[in-house]
């Protein structure tokens, strides 16, 4: 759109258009100019976005949803932000949960299973809920630690419900028939990282660093 050719054709013809002439050279200094500072609008809108946001423009966001960042790195930063514009509007009930869950780690609503602890087989308890089919390789991928997790999912539920133990299962299983290969479900080839299944975990609080959630 600032090319040199294009500024100079919005000239009359009175002017020499060549690219070697005196007029042409003086506009080819501000074209450039203008093609960087298009570039940096264009780049401030993308990251106005915060999935794509870095650095100092995601603090931005932070002030504006007043959540600190603390020691957070972005990717860490971005599901805090999000869970806390999506908690702003939680009501506290299991949808919702799950609606935050989903928005903070980008995916879809039908990969988390929340149950109700009330009426649990083991160890029944009023007013708590524990996680299950939860998808660990988002949590693993944004390098946050599960006692922060949990301290997210209990700003979202309803006052004085309790947060049990998070149960993440994995896609780790051996096989029932011989010579049947599932790349997704057995074990990896340190050659080939996309190759094989991962294990679960059962996430219960730690002494791990806190974040300000």
């Amino acid at each position: 759109m600032f090319s040199t050719k294009t500024i100079m054709n919005c000239f009359a013809d009175y002017f020499a258009k060549h690219p070697t002439s005196n007029i042409s050279k003086l506009i080819s200094i501000f074209s450039d100019e203008l093609v960087v500072l298009e570039n940096t609008n264009k780049q401030i809108l993308l990251w106005r976005e915060i999935d794509n946001a870095k650095g100092n423009a995601l603090d931005l966001i932070g002030e504006n949803v007043i959540q600190n960042r603390g020691v957070a790195t972005d990717e860490v930063y971005r599901i805090l932000l999000k869970s806390k514009i999506a908690r702003n509007l939680s009501d506290g009930t299991i949808n919702t949960i799950i609606q935050v869950i989903s928005i903070a780690l980008s995916t879809d609503p039908s990969t988390i299973k929340i149950v109700e602890k009330w009426n649990d087989v083991d160890e029944p308890e009023p007013a708590a809920i524990k996680l299950i089919e939860l998808p660990l390789t988002k949590i693993n991928e944004a390098g946050l630690d599960p006692l922060n997790f949990i301290r997210i999912i209990q700003r979202t539920v309803a006052a004085g419900v309790k947060v049990g133990v998070i149960e993440l299962s994995g896609t780790f299983e051996f096989g029932d028939e011989t010579n049947v290969i599932d790349n997704l479900k057995g074990f990896g080839d340190i050659n080939i990282e996309s190759i094989g299944g991962y294990l679960g975990a059962v996430y219960t609080p730690a002494n791990d660093k806190e974040l300000p959630i």
